[in-house]
């Protein structure tokens, strides 16, 4: 067939056009498109002129065509109303204006599709991509808004009713159902241009400061955009060729099946490149994020760093910067406040994941309000989540909301209200991974401790206010003792000790153990004449078997003991914190003899029996592990007769010293994200320096 024969007949042209492109090479029509580009440097604020065009192709059209719905926001009606003052409009209506000529021109006389595209673009030559895309929208958008009212206006506007009878436009409200397709399928291609458009003028936005053209994400992107540009202006023209076929068919049927997969066969490349934009766009976008944060984080740093006359510049980078919305929940009214409420003041930051344990809830609950009780020991406590948004849901929600109404001091109101920057910072400088710490910052908000849960635990509010040099002056009145070991849990086993008897605390969970260890104790303090009182501690981290245990104590009545896991798991907490607090000052069990005595407790604690500690007065001691401890009382004939000269305990450490057994195996049992490792620990048998495992520990009761 020859051109002359294809010209007089134009859809057989277009058919054979369409075939051509769908089996193309793209980077070949990229170079055809890429010759038409010459811009000028002018810019444009285009994102005016999107807005209408999106008023007048979608809005407008959703109201007629069934099962299409568009929201209608207060940005819209705000943006139509600043047209008014848009005075760039004016300067561009002389292209808008051509390109709408062209279109209406090309289009009804059948010309080619891609030679109307590509005059169209030598036309915008000058102008940047985005700029292109926009105002060939905004030239089809008054094609369509002037057919539209025409159409819709000539059933009661004789004007209107004029020029559709001139034009021979078809009666949209008797050709509805015969029409309906062909806007279904010209909305889908619009809807599809116009998205890949504002991907299109999303790009030319993005901060230049973070991202650069040659950044892999936007210049993957930027080699796709030219072609983009392209489809969418033919999407454009395929759109007004639409239009213009309905022109002379008043008095016709419609047939629309052809042209609709046209358009539709159209909307479904245009939407992959969307798609692939779309991804390209998502990319950028992290990038941008992950230059924002280490940014925000690198501004952390610095911040503290600085000195400032008071902690709210960094409170408010910490938790919340932005002053919108009222960042904290008050624990006691329950009511939102804002970072003004810790101004100046002394700040404990609880940063935790969502596995806070009600046991720790409830020992910071007791200090906290002693704090407020006391007067003289004020500071404010925020307690900070670190969720990970991937595994944010209902359950997660309400577990958060749970642990928040447990908690009398202030919370955030939202975990994601803290800047991933900020999270950085607390993993990164402040170490946390799981396990809770409390950040101690002065009313300046100068560091006081990056973890002063150890001090709290141990000393509780005499730790006020948190410093490391509060720390050591603790430590250094300290001395191993039964006070130290149970201070602040229980005053009877202290009122014990004052009273001059002889007190044994004992731990593990064999039962048998347990009985033949008690019942012996008994019969032995009752043969040596001297008062005896016995306190069961249990064993660390093993929540669900302590419960078991305080309900058969109950039963059978061993001896004395904690009637809650929350004092049996602060006593274990109490003395991790002394070993971690000796750590972090330095210390070593060469030179520390609290550190070697509570690592020595810890040590039992990993046997599988049970053990026992013996104390009179404060500082007299005796301890062994379970068989030992047990043998040490069966065997009390042998060491019985040194009380009256000795003690009871100087005579049982004789024993034991005597009599330790030629083999054993001790296993000491760290949790690992609590604080730093030592290095070096030796035997609480023997004083030789214990192996190094690695446990990986999953228990669930």
């Amino acid at each position: 067939m020859s051109s002359r024969q294809l010209a007089a007949n134009p859809k057989m042209s277009q058919r054979k056009e369409r075939r051509m492109f769908s089996t193309s090479d793209d980077s070949a029509m990229t170079k055809q498109v890429q010759a038409t580009h010459a811009p000028d440097g002018r810019e444009i604020d285009v994102k005016p002129i999107l807005q209408i065009v999106d008023e007048i192709l979608l809005r407008f059209i959703a109201r007629t065509v069934e099962g299409y719905e568009v929201k209608r926001d207060q940005d819209a009606l705000e943006m139509t109303a600043a047209l008014a003052e848009f005075d760039m409009l004016d300067s561009l209506a002389y292209i808008i204006n051509k390109i709408s000529c062209e279109l209406s021109c090309k289009c009804s006389g059948g010309g080619d599709a891609h030679s109307s595209t590509m005059v169209l673009l030598g036309y915008m030559s000058s102008y940047a991509w985005h700029a292109k895309v926009v105002l060939t929208l905004a030239a089809f958008a008054v094609i369509f808004g002037e057919f539209w009212l025409v159409a819709q206006l000539s059933a009661e506007n004789t004007l209107a009713k004029s020029v559709a009878l001139l034009k021979q436009l078809p009666d949209i409200a008797e050709n509805f159902m015969s029409l309906k397709p062909h806007f279904e399928a010209l909305i889908r291609l619009v809807k599809a241009a116009m998205d890949v458009t504002t991907c299109i003028v999303e790009f030319k936005e993005l901060p230049s400061e973070y991202i650069s053209e040659d950044t892999p994400p936007m210049s993957v992107a930027s080699t796709h955009i030219p072609i983009a540009s392209y489809w969418v202006i033919r999407s454009i023209v395929a759109c007004a060729s639409q239009i213009a076929s309905l022109i002379g068919t008043r008095n016709e049927s419609i047939s629309s099946t052809t042209e609709a997969w046209e358009l539709s066969s159209l909307a479904h490349k245009v939407t992959s490149i969307h798609e692939h934009l779309k991804s390209q766009l998502v990319l950028c976008y992290q990038y941008i994020d992950d230059k924002r944060h280490i940014e925000a984080f690198h501004n952390l740093i610095r911040l503290f760093e600085t000195v400032h006359i008071d902690n709210m510049k960094i409170v408010r980078a910490l938790i919340y910067a932005k002053d919108d919305i009222l960042p904290l929940v008050d624990g006691t009214t329950k009511s939102r406040v804002s970072l003004e409420v810790l101004r100046r003041k002394h700040v404990l930051l609880l940063i935790s994941d969502l596995d806070l344990s009600q046991e720790e809830i409830l020992v910071l609950d007791n200090l906290y309000k002693d704090a407020r009780a006391r007067g003289d020991t004020h500071y404010e406590m925020v307690w900070i989540p670190v969720v990970d948004k991937g595994i944010w849901n209902e359950v997660n929600k309400q577990k958060f909301e749970y642990l928040q109404s447990l908690m009398p001091w202030y919370s955030v109101c939202d975990p994601f209200i803290i800047e991933p920057s900020a999270v950085k910072y607390i993993k990164e400088v402040w170490n946390f991974s799981k396990t809770a710490i409390l950040v101690a910052l002065d009313p300046q908000g100068r560091l006081s401790s990056p973890n002063a849960v150890h001090m709290i635990w141990i000393w509780g509010n005499l730790a006020f206010p948190f410093t490391s040099e509060k720390e050591e002056s603790l430590w250094k009145q300290e001395i191993w003792s039964l006070e130290l070991l149970v201070d602040g849990i229980d005053p009877t086993v202290l009122e014990w000790m004052a009273d001059g008897k002889l007190v044994c605390l004992y731990g593990g969970e064999d039962l048998e153990w347990i009985e033949k260890f008690t019942a012996t104790a008994l019969s032995v303090a009752k043969a040596g004449k001297f008062q005896l009182e016995m306190a069961y501690v249990g064993k660390s981290n093993a929540k669900e078997r302590m419960q078991k245990m305080i309900k058969t104590f109950t039963t059978r009545k061993f001896s004395y003991f904690w009637p809650n896991v929350t004092s049996i798991w602060f006593f274990w907490t109490r003395l991790e914190s002394m070993l971690y607090s000796k750590l972090q000052h330095g210390r070593t069990v060469e030179n520390d003899e609290i550190m070697s005595e509570v690592m020595t407790v810890l040590s039992f604690d990993g046997s599988d029996r049970g053990w026992a500690i013996f104390c009179m007065g404060a500082t007299e001691m005796a301890r062994a592990k379970g068989d030992s401890a047990l043998i040490c009382l069966q065997d009390f004939e042998k060491w019985g007769p040194r009380i009256e000269e000795d003690g009871v305990v100087k005579a049982m450490n004789d024993y034991l010293n005597q009599n330790k057994p030629p083999h054993h195996c001790n296993r000491l049992i760290l949790p690992g994200s609590t604080g730093g490792i030592p290095q070096k620990v030796v035997c609480a048998e023997c004083g030789r320096q214990m192996e190094k495992y690695f446990m990986y520990r999953c228990c669930v009761e």
